[in-house]
């Protein structure tokens, strides 16, 4: 049971680390990445298409990954 926790758990790590990677940027240009994107502290747009899919993507696997690391944790334990 720990064995296959463990694989899963690799395998949703790195498709959230390739979901993380896909999204796409928000900084559209070099004084944005300069200023840390202050300028755009306070506008928040919403997510359409591609963008709202891989952000429902990465959220699901987040949580999912979290589950099973603590599942593994609570076996580990006991």
């Amino acid at each position: 049971m720990t064995n296959i926790l463990t694989i899963l758990l690799l395998v949703v790590g790195f498709l959230l680390i390739v979901s993380v990677m896909m999204q796409p940027s928000k900084q559209q240009d070099a004084l944005s990445a300069l200023s840390g994107g202050a300028t755009d502290l306070f506008t928040e747009r919403k997510s359409r298409g591609f963008e709202a899919i891989m952000r429902r993507i990465t959220t699901v696997l987040g949580a999912l990954w979290f589950i099973i690391a603590l599942v593994l944790m609570y076996l580990a334990a006991h």
